[in-house]
């Protein structure tokens, strides 16, 4: 079922929009319609112009609160959004503070570290550092070089160059060093160094004692400084943790006029007696709607004006399906074709009834549709799964079936047949033979079927006042005359009833014939149209007559098209007796249990898949494309969609 809808108009004072939406329209499902475009004949609007004062701040709490891990179980407490800011701005500023001093601590850090690093390769100089640093008259260089240059300068050039090496540490890769030279010699000597590829590091004058001295102060230093940066740190989260619950409950605050704030996107604004005024327009369920105005009716800052007639309104009134719980899981299939548009039938409970019998009716048996009861039921119940509700309502199906063929995890001689068995039903067809029974059922099942949905379609029709649909398609009036008369004449065929005088079958089967084949002048004539045939009349009897070739083309094949249900019934007898014969079950002796349990699991699985996607291929191909459109829009409430 449709829920039904009203259109409605909010007209305040400007400055009070936020009151409005916060006390009230925030508490409504409410489908905010662009008010520019619905009231467009109106004039003298403009848009509503303003910038979200909510947003940076809402931003800032998002940021604080997401580091709070749940919060779901912190209390609501009630705030104003000023109340809300200031709490956020001032945890903020505590934190800004807080983060600032820990990332001073940490570039000291950074820079001990960087120093550390420089000197740890030369702990083993047993020199003080700022002796060397401030020599005058040698010159020294740190660095290192490749262990291959290393022997190479060892070995061919060490000995005839006026410099001092002092080895300091070394690894797989590199040796490091420190070489002294005379002032005087030093741009050669450097020069012949850097052709060895020597890496030079540059030592900064800010260290005391020997190396190893100052790494052992440096690693002090950086000591102290962690300390104080988790210090820090722990500070930043208390402070976080001690203003949880108010941070909490700014951000919902904040939240929540961050998102109205965002409605006055939608509203259209007007001048009138030195005041602007704000209207907000929408749609709402005919319920809220009724609540909404009766609650707005004491308020003397506020209008609430229901528009009865949708003929005034520019926008489609949106669809919002409302179904008994037994039916919900089958909006899942509706929703894959389209919503119905808010004047059509909606075709939930017909899909739930249809689909559910259709499977059962391919798919009887009390064992396995158990299994798939059950267990669609628990994933329902737990996990809230659509698909899984559809089941197991089908499985209550497969059980009722399977009690009507006898059939109880494939074995046919444990419980009685309360209808019949598909693989033995046989019934003498005339001019035909000998037929399985659930063929000649199923397709009657689906002529019936196919009638009901050209009622549908009339009745959608109706709605859309379409005279052409109405009266003169093939599954209007003019369709169900002939296919009603068709089911007839074949039930009393079947049956053995003496059929209508030949004159009487003419009229009912030319005449609707006529009627579709005509169809267009005819809609023309009845809507008083100039032109009724089209200027080719050649054009129109040729193309007519292959249309209308089709037409009975396509009921024959819908309606043979339910002989798959028959066909799935019999093929599922049929593929657990072999499942069966391979546990040994047909000779009579004890069967294997567990090629029954792993038959029954696969047959389970495999065919109730290809059953459910043979139904929904029936549904939308046999049932849907005769009166189902499918061009609703959802209804989508602010905030909520």
């Amino acid at each position: 079922m449709i829920e039904k809808m009203k259109f409605l108009s909010v007209i305040g004072h400007q400055d009070d929009i936020d009151r409005v939406i916060d006390q009230y329209l925030s508490r409504y499902e409410i489908q905010f319609e662009n008010a520019l475009s619905e009231l467009k004949n109106v004039q003298g609007l403009r848009p509503f112009m303003a910038s979200n004062p909510y947003r940076e701040v809402y931003q800032k709490a998002c940021e604080l609160t997401a580091s709070l891990g749940d919060v779901s179980s912190v209390p609501a407490r009630p705030l104003s959004p000023e109340e809300a800011a200031g709490i956020v701005n001032q945890c903020a500023g505590r934190l800004n503070r807080l983060s600032a001093a820990k990332a001073e601590l940490e570039e000291q850090m950074e820079s001990c570290r960087t120093s550390l690093d420089k000197i740890s390769h030369f702990t083993e100089l047993d020199y003080d550092l700022s002796a060397i640093l401030h020599f005058r008259y040698i010159k020294f260089r740190f660095g290192r070089i490749t262990r291959e240059y290393y022997g190479k300068f060892m070995d061919f050039v060490y000995d005839s160059m006026d410099t001092v090496v002092y080895r300091c540490a070394e690894d797989d890769e590199y040796i490091w060093l420190v070489y002294f030279v005379p002032e005087s010699l030093s741009d050669k000597i450097d020069a012949i160094y850097a052709s060895m590829h020597f890496e030079r590091i540059f030592v900064p004058d800010e260290y005391q004692g020997t190396p190893m001295e100052a790494a052992d102060r440096l690693k002090e230093q950086m000591q102290q400084l962690n300390g104080r940066i988790r210090a820090q740190e722990q500070e930043i989260f208390r402070t976080l943790n001690d203003r949880k619950e108010n941070l909490v409950n700014a951000c919902r605050r904040l939240a929540d006029f961050d998102k109205n704030f965002e409605i006055r996107r939608l509203a259209a604004c007007t001048k009138a007696d030195e005041h602007t005024y704000y209207i907000l327009c929408g749609w709402m369920t005919e319920k809220d709607a009724k609540k909404l105005e009766k609650e707005m009716s004491d308020d003397t800052m506020v209008f609430c004006i229901i528009e009865n007639d949708h003929s005034n309104i520019v926008s489609r009134p949106p669809t919002k399906l409302i179904n008994p719980r037994l039916f919900k899981p089958f909006e899942m299939f509706v929703d894959m074709y389209g919503l119905p548009a808010y004047n059509e039938i909606d075709p939930t409970i017909l899909i739930s009834l249809t689909y559910s019998f259709f499977f059962g009716f391919m798919f009887g048996d009390v064992g396995q549709g158990l299994c798939l009861m059950i267990g669609g039921f628990l994933l329902y119940h737990f996990k809230k799964i659509n698909l899984a509700g559809i089941i197991s309502r089908c499985g209550l199906f497969s059980v009722l079936f399977g009690f009507l063929f006898g059939s109880l995890f494939g074995f046919e001689d444990v419980i009685p047949a309360l209808w019949l068995r598909p693989r033995e039903a046989m019934m003498q067809v005339p001019f035909v033979g000998r037929l399985n029974t659930v063929f000649i059922i199923a397709v009657g099942i689906g002529m019936c079927v196919i009638l009901l949905t050209m009622v549908l379609n009339i009745i959608n029709s109706c709605r859309e006042h379409d005279p052409e649909e109405i009266w003169f398609d093939t599954n209007g009036v003019a369709g169900l005359v002939f296919y009603g008369s068709l089911t007839v004449t074949l039930a009393l065929f079947m049956t053995g009833h003496t059929l209508p005088a030949a004159a009487v079958l003419a009229v009912m089967f030319l005449l609707p014939l006529l009627v579709i084949f005509c169809k267009e002048p005819l809609a023309a004539l009845l809507e008083k149209k100039k032109d009724i045939l089209p200027d080719s009349r050649v054009m129109f009897f040729v193309q007519g007559f292959f249309e209308l070739f089709e037409v009975c083309l396509s009921y024959f094949s819908n309606t043979l098209s339910f002989v798959r249900v028959g066909a799935f019934a019999v093929s599922h007898a049929a593929m657990m007796e072999v499942v069966l014969m391979l546990a040994g079950a047909e000779a009579g002796g004890s069967p294997n249990w567990l090629v029954v349990v792993l038959g029954n699991l696969f047959v389970c699985g495999m065919e109730g898949l290809i059953v459910g996607i043979q139904v929904l291929r029936l549904e939308y191909y046999e049932l849907f494309s005769r009166f189902y459109r499918g061009t609703g829009r959802a209804f989508k409430p602010y905030g909520k969609a």
